[in-house]
């Protein structure tokens, strides 16, 4: 009989635009007397070598590495392309990020740096702007182009999506000017990508090196450190920063709620689209795998293998660190998740379990009470990613096990009758909203002020055409950029939703609640009421009870494992 199971798994490994809500964080430890590491671990109050500018109007900034000049354009000053980290080359490849060397007078933050390694994209959501390299660990900063007064600004630093194999901080969707008008400080950053970011071998584990694997990870810790150390030079807060990021950008900032070692980083959190519960990718062993479930060392023999590099010593890492970057990265992208090079595994998809940045999916240590609890706001939009079509419209319902014939009702109910939009609507509930709403009841369990939402707003120019608020859409919105998406088209609506989304997270950003005087009231999320704020397409945002919530109960009781004869032919 056909495994009908295991085939949609295979099937839904090969979805293209699946894995986009995978995403990267980090932290990193090496010895090199020239660049020393970047530390893992950082102290509660973190002492500030700058101080803060009554008023900041010069286009001339001096970082602990050499001043920089950025470029005012309008009412907005920015810094592009300032490494936080030495390049990631040559022997430095898979070691932790390293400090970035001093440089003498004046360096041009004119124009983005490289992004990191990978096959370039035309899709608006993950385009970047730059040519891919090696040499990518820079981040960008936007703020006020001049700020009157004492007080320093808010901090909101951003990581990028596209499924930790794409993508970058040059994509003009990230530009950070609509947030530097919101009187804060924005920051950008890349992270290495692919088997950059991800990798592990024999013969790094027994290099001695420092922690293997999580390099992207390592990363976003090293950017976040160099945040601390430097903000405050730009007129911005340490002690007032935000992590946001959307797609596997989220699925990094969740990471890093979870990690020991980011205390002290970061002060708000902002997951979009960003999972919270299920791994569908990482979350490997380190090592010790089998061949059923391979750890991330075992996949690295199979790709050094593909490569023609046997051995775990020396040689082997050196022949490793000796491949070309096209070799490393190979044709990995959106459209082409899957190494088709080799039979096995070569390429490890997500985070590591090192017991050092990752010590264990992050939905298993929400649960367990182990996560940073700081005011978070967290949601996803109405259409997300879903996996294959199922063979018929019962299907997806053996997966409620006793409930099938309750989910059945409460899916109808919402007008879902044909297989596969039962199927993607099933498959939507149990990757992306039900898990949001975990992650919302965990936060506010540590009581700590928690903001749910779910974007459903589709652009005007769009809605008439059958296009869905999918992954990603809210995009445009969030940064204000609804131009470079939609064009001439764009109406005052978009606009609106646009100004109003954008205004939410900034007040976020600066007070911890988004609810201000400009925009309609949002009540913070309570279990017992399940209250979101919806961005809907007729009726702009409005805080409403889930109109979903017998379906997430439902998906809620297969997760914790309270539906008998649950969890079959899950649908992804």
């Amino acid at each position: 009989m056909r495994n009908f199971s295991a085939d949609i798994r295979r099937r839904w490994n090969q979805f293209p635009f699946m894995l986009g809500w995978i995403i990267l964080l980090c932290a990193g430890l090496n010895s090199c007397a020239k660049n020393p590491p970047i530390v893992l671990s950082t102290p509660s109050s973190v002492e500030l070598t700058h101080s803060i500018p009554t008023t900041f109007s010069g286009r001339i900034v001096k970082t602990e590495s050499g001043e920089i000049e950025g470029v005012v354009s309008g009412d907005v000053l920015s810094f592009k392309g300032i490494p936080y980290a030495t390049p990631p080359v040559g022997d430095r490849r898979w070691r932790a990020p390293e400090s970035p060397a001093a440089w003498t007078g004046v360096r041009k933050a004119i124009a983005f740096g490289h992004d990191c390694m990978q096959v370039r994209e035309t899709s608006a959501f993950i385009l970047t702007n730059s040519t891919p390299s090696e040499d990518c660990l820079v981040l960008n900063i936007w703020r006020p182009a001049r700020v009157t007064g004492e007080k320093p600004l808010p901090v909101m630093v951003w990581i990028h999506g596209g499924a930790y194999i794409t993508g970058g901080s040059s994509n003009p969707l990230y530009d950070g000017s609509a947030f530097a008008r919101q009187n804060m400080i924005f920051v950008s950053l890349n992270y290495r990508l692919g088997r950059f970011g991800f990798f592990a071998h024999p013969a790094l584990l027994s290099a001695n090196e420092g922690p293997v694997g999580n390099y992207a990870y390592m990363d976003q810790l090293a950017a976040l450190q160099w945040v601390q150390r430097n903000i405050a030079a730009f007129g911005g807060e340490p002690n007032q920063v935000t992590l946001a990021g959307e797609s596997a950008g989220g699925d990094a900032v969740l990471h890093l709620l979870t990690s020991p070692r980011s205390s002290g980083l970061f002060h708000r959190a902002i997951i979009m689209s960003g999972g919270g519960r299920t791994p569908l990718l990482g979350d490997i062993p380190l090592a010790g795998g089998t061949a059923r479930r391979p750890s991330a060392d075992q996949i690295g023999i199979h790709f050094a293998d593909a490569a023609g590099i046997t051995g775990s010593g020396p040689e082997a890492l050196h022949d490793l660190r000796n491949l070309s970057a096209d070799k490393v990265r190979g044709n990995l992208s959106v459209t082409h998740l899957v190494d088709t090079s080799s039979k096995l595994p070569t390429y490890v998809r997500g985070a590591i379990i090192d017991g050092i940045i990752v010590s264990a999916p992050p939905g298993e240590l929400l649960s367990r009470g182990q996560a940073t609890a700081v005011p978070l706001m967290i949601g996803t939009t109405c259409r997300e990613l879903v996996g294959a079509p199922p063979p018929s419209k019962d299907h997806p319902f053996s997966y409620f096990g006793s409930d099938a014939k309750k989910a059945r009702a409460a899916y109808v109910r919402d007008g879902l009758i044909e297989a596969d939009e039962l199927y993607g609507a099933i498959s939507r509930d149990m990757t992306m909203q039900e898990p949001a709403r975990f992650v919302a009841k965990q936060n506010t369990r540590a009581e700590k002020h928690t903001w749910l939402y779910r974007f459903c707003y589709v652009a005007q120019s769009f809605h008439p055409k059958g296009f869905h608020a999918g992954h990603g859409s809210e995009l445009p919105f969030a940064f204000n950029r609804l131009v470079d998406r939609y064009g001439e088209d764009t109406t005052d609506t978009d606009r609106t939703t646009a100004k109003t989304f954008n205004t939410y997270l900034a007040n976020f950003v600066k007070t911890g609640n988004p609810n201000g005087s400009t925009v309609p009231a949002w009540i913070a999320f309570d279990p017992a009421q399940s209250m979101l704020m919806m961005f809907t397409q007729n009726h702009g945002p409005v805080t409403m009870p889930d109109p979903w919530k017998e379906r997430l109960d439902l998906v809620e009781h297969v997760a914790d494992g309270t539906s008998p004869n649950s969890g079959k032919h899950r649908p992804y």
